[in-house]
């Protein structure tokens, strides 16, 4: 014969005892009872979070030769320029040396004969490729070739639209090859770094959708989705930082800017206990079932996360038993001097 482990209820405490309580004076206490239900359980996570650029939107203006910057056209941090918009001309040997170069092949090309050998062509080609390599754009190659003059300087134009956020260079200044010159982000989208508690981490999925509200403002939240969840905690505060993507196409957004972040968690299908009936101490999860003949008895509980009213309950009651939900400290006081007397 096959055997099976029968819950009975809540694990007994020591330290407490079963009570009994009528009816009449359960109703001059105030007592309530609610019921252990299965239920959708989720609950709102309201967390900081702080606004920065989303990093795969940002552009690092660099030069690829050495040289002195003539002219600036972005000339203040934080002024907004689109794609192929110039940001400086710059003066380099190697530039003028590279133009020289294509502009040679170029006219030689020209001048031969149409059965010139495929080797002219490679060189030109290759003259061109060395123009391109250095961020000469297609225009600036054919108002080389239809002038037919070196130009002693030449602008480079913005990789990407934005705004830009950092700005190294000034007029006259030598740069070097690689140096950071300007930084451009674009703030379409922005990044919103939630702070989550440890214990709340591990609720938060990716692609979970969110909502942003800024200080002090009456408008409606805006919407956005959890896009990164951090492998590590901060070890000072034990949180960890939930990146949202948030959508910011009228610029209201601003990085630096400190925001609340609300988080929908669902936690599923499950056993749930009301909020009210659950007692805590600094060793014990304990409720009171309702037992037989009006029977008031303790017992431990393990319990999940809260959920708006209710605690996931993971062990120690069944679905449909009723617990106290209200005047639990006075069922705890009688419940502790019974088990006092027990003990005499």
């Amino acid at each position: 014969m096959k055997l099976e482990l029968l819950k009975a209820g809540p694990a007994p405490m020591k330290d407490l005892a079963p009570v009994t309580i009528v009816p009449d004076t359960r109703a001059r206490m105030g007592l309530t009872m609610g019921a252990v239900e299965t239920r959708e359980l989720a609950r709102d996570l309201t967390a900081a979070a702080r606004l920065v650029p989303d990093e795969s939107r940002l552009s690092r203006v660099t030069a690829k030769v050495d040289g002195w910057v003539e002219k600036l056209f972005v000339n203040t941090t934080g002024q907004e320029v689109k794609k192929g918009d110039p940001l400086f001309s710059l003066y380099s040997p190697d530039l003028v040396s590279a133009q020289q170069e294509y502009l040679s092949s170029f006219q030689a090309v020209r001048q031969a004969s149409k059965d010139a050998g495929p080797g002219s062509r490679d060189l030109l080609e290759a003259a061109r490729r060395r123009l391109q390599f250095l961020d000469i754009t297609d225009a600036q190659i054919k108002k080389l070739e239809d002038s037919g003059a070196v130009e002693k300087v030449l602008t480079l134009h913005a990789p990407a639209a934005g705004h830009v956020l950092k700005k190294s260079v000034v007029a006259g200044q030598k740069i070097m090859a690689g140096e950071s010159l300007l930084l451009i982000a674009d703030l379409s989208v922005v990044w919103a770094e939630v702070s989550v508690y440890q214990s709340d981490l591990s609720l938060v999925k990716l692609n979970m959708s969110a909502e942003l509200t800024l200080p002090g403002s009456r408008d409606p939240g805006i919407k956005g989705r959890v896009v990164f969840i951090p492998p590590t905690l901060d070890p000072e505060t034990r949180t960890g930082t939930a990146r949202m993507e948030v959508p910011n196409a009228d610029l209201r957004l601003k990085p630096g800017m400190f925001a609340e972040a609300r988080l929908r968690l669902e936690l599923g299908r499950g056993l749930a206990i009301p909020e009210t009936a659950v007692m805590r101490t600094g060793l014990h999860t304990y409720a009171f079932r309702e037992g037989e003949n009006h029977q008031l008895i303790p017992g431990e509980i393990k319990i999940g996360p809260r959920a708006s009213g209710w605690f996931q309950l993971l062990d120690g009651l069944k679905e449909g038993d009723r617990v106290v939900t209200s005047a639990n400290f006075l069922v705890d006081s009688e419940s502790s001097m019974q088990a006092v007397t027990q003990r005499k």
